[in-house]
């Protein structure tokens, strides 16, 4: 008697699953995943297919207008935060603390999207410790038009990490350390891509 089609299929999935299980392993294991990096209940999402980082047209605390981009052969962890945010006031201080001590291959850029009120943004800014971390305004809606393709604000706060090639990698949401052996091994990663 034959079995039923939704038998077979169940079988081959049962028989599939592991075998794809252990291959993402083998993979991991050999260097072309990157490691695991957690914040609370979120992770390093690996973002496929990749897009280059477009041109962000923005401003800076001073209100001068500033294009950001990808610079070739770096790192750049894009980070997208609000004024209103509880978790951006833990996130922004070990963003600066990681651009202060990453300066080798490593460009850290923070976006505020909530307001364009430069006063405001300051103050808040000013609030924390974030000497070394560069902090701009979403002045001409550079986020949100980014945010439908190639940033997508899943989340507050949220890091998109662009790779040396310029290439959107992945993201995480939420405020990871950034400094931890973790957070190094992720960088270190995507350091070594090429």
């Amino acid at each position: 008697m034959r079995e039923p089609r939704h038998a077979l299929s169940r079988r081959s999935l049962l028989i599939a699953v592991p075998a794809f299980l252990a291959s993402l392993r083998a993979s991991r294991a050999q260097g072309s995943w990157p490691p695991i990096f957690e914040a609370g209940r979120s992770q390093f999402t690996v973002v496929r297919p990749r897009a280059a980082m477009p041109p962000l047209r923005l401003q800076d605390l001073h209100g001068k207008d500033v294009v950001v981009t990808a610079k070739p052969g770096r790192i750049t962890l894009v980070n997208f935060w609000a004024t209103w945010c509880a978790a951006c006031r833990l996130d922004l201080p070990v963003l600066a603390s990681l651009a202060g001590s990453q300066r080798d291959r490593l460009d850290v850029v923070a976006v505020c999207t909530d307001t364009r009120d430069l006063r405001k943004i300051t103050e808040f800014v000013a609030g924390l410790a974030v000497k070394n971390l560069a902090c701009y305004v979403d002045a001409y809606g550079a986020a949100a038009q980014a945010s439908t393709a190639t940033f997508p604000i899943l989340g507050m706060p949220i890091t998109y990490l662009v790779g040396t090639s310029g290439q959107v990698e992945g993201y995480i949401a939420g405020a990871p350390d950034w400094l931890s052996a973790a957070g190094a091994r992720l960088l270190q990663f995507y350091r070594e891509q090429t």
